[in-house]
């Protein structure tokens, strides 16, 4: 698989940090600036690639949950964080 860039792993922390299992687009947003319209686009295209790439799975009406193999990933990167401190 390839590597993620920084707007898609902001994109999967997002469901952790706020500890919701589905989230809505206009929440992914946060991941940029909401109210950019270039951000909202890049944040738009971060959450294509991952459905793609099957680490976000759609869940209709513009919500969306993580698979197994995006929380796998998203814990290996809270390790390596913790152990970096």
């Amino acid at each position: 698989m390839r590597e993620l860039d920084e707007k898609e792993l902001r994109v999967l922390r997002l469901f952790g940090e706020w500890e919701r299992e589905m989230l809505d687009l206009h929440e992914l947003f946060e991941a940029g600036d909401s109210n950019d319209p270039v951000a909202r686009t890049e944040v738009f295209h971060a959450v294509e690639n991952l459905v793609a790439a099957g680490l976000l799975e759609e869940r209709g009406n513009d919500f969306y949950a993580l698979t197994d193999e995006a929380r796998d990933i998203v814990g290996e990167q809270s390790e390596r964080s913790e152990t970096d401190v």
